[in-house]
C-alpha cells in the first residue's frame, strides 16, 4: 500500500493526514513527541483538532526519520517561517524523485522565496518537476468534518499532478491539477494579507459593500503582483486565488481575518499573535510582500495599508480613510 509521510501536525496538517488515510498509510510528525503520542492513545489530535476521530491508519511520531523512511509521497505541512529548518533536517531521508508537496501559504521573510522554491534550494538535486503545492479555500475543520470542499494541486508534472490528486481526492474534498505553481504559490500567500484589511473591516463595523470592494481589489493587487513574478492570470480567477481569497476574507475561522478583525478592536500585533493557538501567515508575510513588490515595480495599495498597521501602529480607521481618497484611476491595468 501507498505510504504518506505528513510532516507538520497542526490544523491542517492533520486534516490533509485524514483525507490521505483514504488511500494509504499515512505517517503524520509532530514536533512535540507529547501529542504524537496523544494522538496515538485516543485517536485525534486533542491540541489542533479535537473531537474529530483519527483513522486507524494514521500513525503520529516525533521521529522526522521514521515519518519519511520509504514513504512514497511527502506532506510539508510546517508554516514557512520553520519550513527550511524542518526540511533540511529531512533532507538525509529524501530521495531525488520523491514527490513533495507543499501546504504552506507563505513567502519566506528572508529570501522572498516560495516553498517550491525553498525545497529547490535544500535540496538541489530534488527534481522540481515533482514538487508541487496544495492550495485553495480549505477550512480545515469545515473539511475534516466531511463538508464539500475543493482544492488545486499545483505541479509541472502531469503525472505526478495525477498522482497526488488520486490520492488527496474523496467523496467530499475535490481536486483540480494546474502546472501553473508560482500562481497557485503566489495566490495562497498574498490572499492572507488582503485577509488582514477584511478582518479589519468588519471588525470597523463595515458591512457587505465594503468587504466586497476589498475582496475585489485585493484579487486586482494579487493578481498583478502574482503575474509580475511569472504567474498565469487565470490561476488568480481559480481555486487557488478567487476561491482562496474569498473563504479567507469573509469566514470567522480565517486565522488572517481573525487578526483584522483584533486590530479594528484597539489591541496590538504583539497581544494577538501571542494569544493565537495557530500561525497566521499573513502578519509574516506582509512585509515580504510589499518588497517583492517594489522589485517588480507593482502597485500594492491594499498590502501597503496592512503594513502600516502591522508594522507602523497605524489605525485601521486611518488604513480605510487614505485608501478611499487615493487618485481615481481605471479599474483595470497592469494584468495581462
Amino acid at each position: 500500500m501507498t505510504t504518506v509521510a505528513v510532516i507538520g501536525a497542526g490544523t491542517w496538517g492533520t486534516t490533509v493526514a485524514r483525507l490521505v488515510a483514504t488511500h494509504a498509510d499515512v505517517r503524520c510528525w509532530a514536533r512535540d513527541n507529547e501529542l504524537a503520542e496523544a494522538m496515538n492513545a485516543r485517536r485525534e489530535n486533542p491540541r489542533y483538532l479535537a473531537g474529530i476521530e483519527l483513522p486507524s491508519n494514521v500513525w503520529a511520531t516525533s521521529d522526522l526519520a521514521a515519518a519519511v523512511d520509504a514513504a512514497d509521497l511527502v506532506v510539508m505541512g510546517v508554516p514557512s517561517h520553520g519550513y527550511r529548518d524542518v526540511l533540511t533536517a529531512a533532507a538525509p531521508y529524501l530521495a531525488d524523485t520523491l514527490p513533495i508537496v507543499s501546504l504552506s501559504k507563505g513567502i519566506e521573510t528572508t529570501t522572498h522565496l516560495r516553498m517550491t522554491q525553498v525545497i529547490a534550494e535544500v535540496l538541489p538535486d530534488h527534481d522540481a518537476t515533482r514538487s508541487a503545492v496544495l492550495t485553495g479555500p480549505n477550512l480545515a475543520r469545515e473539511i475534516a468534518e466531511g463538508q464539500p470542499a475543493a482544492a488545486v494541486i499545483g505541479c509541472p508534472d502531469q503525472q505526478t499532478a495525477e498522482f497526488m490528486q488520486a490520492l488527496f481526492m474523496t467523496d467530499t474534498f475535490r481536486v483540480y491539477t494546474n502546472p501553473d505553481v508560482i500562481g497557485c504559490e503566489l495566490a495562497g500567500a498574498l490572499k492572507n494579507v488582503m485577509a488582514i484589511a477584511a478582518g479589519a473591516a468588519h471588525g470597523l463595523g463595515y458591512g457587505d459593500n465594503a468587504m466586497a470592494a476589498i475582496i475585489t481589489r485585493g484579487l486586482a493587487e494579487l493578481a498583478r503582483l502574482g503575474v509580475a513574478l511569472g504567474g498565469e492570470p487565470l490561476t488568480f480567477a481559480g481555486l487557488a486565488g478567487m476561491g482562496d481569497l474569498i473563504a479567507t476574507c469573509i469566514s470567522p475561522k480565517s486565522r488572517n481575518r481573525s487578526v483584522g478583525v483584533a486590530l479594528a478592536q484597539g489591541r496590538t500585533v504583539a497581544e494577538i499573535t501571542a494569544s493565537m493557538h495557530m500561525v497566521a501567515e499573513g502578519v509574516k508575510t506582509a512585509p515580504a510582500v510589499l518588497e517583492l513588490a517594489a522589485e517588480v515595480g507593482v502597485e500594492m495599495p491594499i498590502a501597503e495599508q496592512v503594513v502600516a498597521v502591522l508594522r507602523d501602529g497605524k489605525s485601521p480607521a486611518d488604513m480605510v480613510s487614505i485608501l478611499m481618497h487615493r487618485s481615481a484611476t481605471a479599474e483595470f491595468k497592469g494584468i495581462r
